[in-house]
């Protein structure tokens, strides 16, 4: 492998940042952020392959893991965590790992992404097997953690993807379907829950969505499995209701949606009747 260029450690395009303003600071920031999204879209093609590979694993049974350190391990947290929500999945289906385990979703556990065996033992508590896919998730992309997951899913013909945002890194060098965004140096040099975190929240957003609608989580445009645990999703969720049983009142549309519990169910419920 060439040698590696950490464009996520370059130094900032902008200096002296203790001079600025809180106007100068925002619009900075904001004129970085908005370069991610056409760093993202430049890798679809990427993004593409990865997806694909991910919903034919899962509909043949098979499991979404995400690992990763940091920030990249929180991301990876909250996109699987979101899933049985919103799409009504079995929680177990996505699983979000995060090196130093959950304490390390609020509070940074030293030394924890160094440990190139501990992501492998982390994944061997699943029953990881050749069914599932592994993404590996590190900004930087020479994560020992991650690095030693995915080797070790390679070892044992474990599909594996990764979220990077450096070119040609050790991460996507054992990644079989790696997905490089290159969104450059760092607003706060080195800092990279800024755009890099930006970055790979996009792309897990495009991937998990994507994934749930292969896998006929979503009708149409609507989140027709997603579970009711408020009052908001109840109301929305007797909305689609309505939309598609037109001659129920809110109250029975309702009505229909508890007991079922989702929205496809009510529906499907009423249409087997006609």
């Amino acid at each position: 492998m060439s040698k590696l260029i950490r464009v996520t450690e370059q130094p900032s395009h902008y200096r002296h940042l203790e001079e600025m303003n809180i106007r100068e600071l925002l619009e900075s920031m904001n004129k970085e952020d908005i370069t991610v999204p056409m760093a993202v879209q430049k890798s679809i093609p990427q993004i593409e392959k990865l997806v694909a590979a991910i919903s034919d694993r899962m509909l043949a049974g098979g499991r979404l893991f995400y690992i990763g350190a940091g920030t990249s391990g929180r991301l990876g947290v909250v996109d699987a965590s979101e899933c049985p929500p919103t799409y009504g999945v079995p929680y177990g289906l996505v699983v979000g790992i995060i090196a130093g385990g959950d304490v390390a979703i609020t509070r940074a556990v030293e030394f924890a992404e160094d440990d190139m065996e501990q992501g492998w033992a982390d994944l061997q508590k699943y029953d990881i097997n050749e069914k599932d896919v592994v993404i590996g998730l590190a900004a930087s992309g020479t994560t020992p953690y991650v690095i030693g997951a995915l080797q070790k899913c390679r070892d044992n013909n474990i599909i594996t993807g990764c979220v990077v945002c450096n070119p040609g890194s050790p991460v996507a060098e054992n990644a079989d379907f790696p997905v490089e965004v290159v969104v450059g140096p760092e607003f706060v040099t080195g800092s990279t829950r800024m755009k890099s975190g930006t970055a790979q929240k996009l792309v897990l957003n495009m991937v998990s969505t994507s994934v749930m609608i292969q896998l006929g989580r979503v009708e149409d445009n609507k989140m027709v499995n997603m579970q009711l645990s408020n009052e908001k999703l109840v109301d929305r969720g007797v909305k689609m209701v309505l939309d598609q049983l037109t001659t129920l009142g809110y109250e029975e549309a309702k009505a229909l949606l508890i007991k079922y519990g989702s929205v496809k169910k009510a529906v499907e419920s009423q249409t087997a009747k006609l």
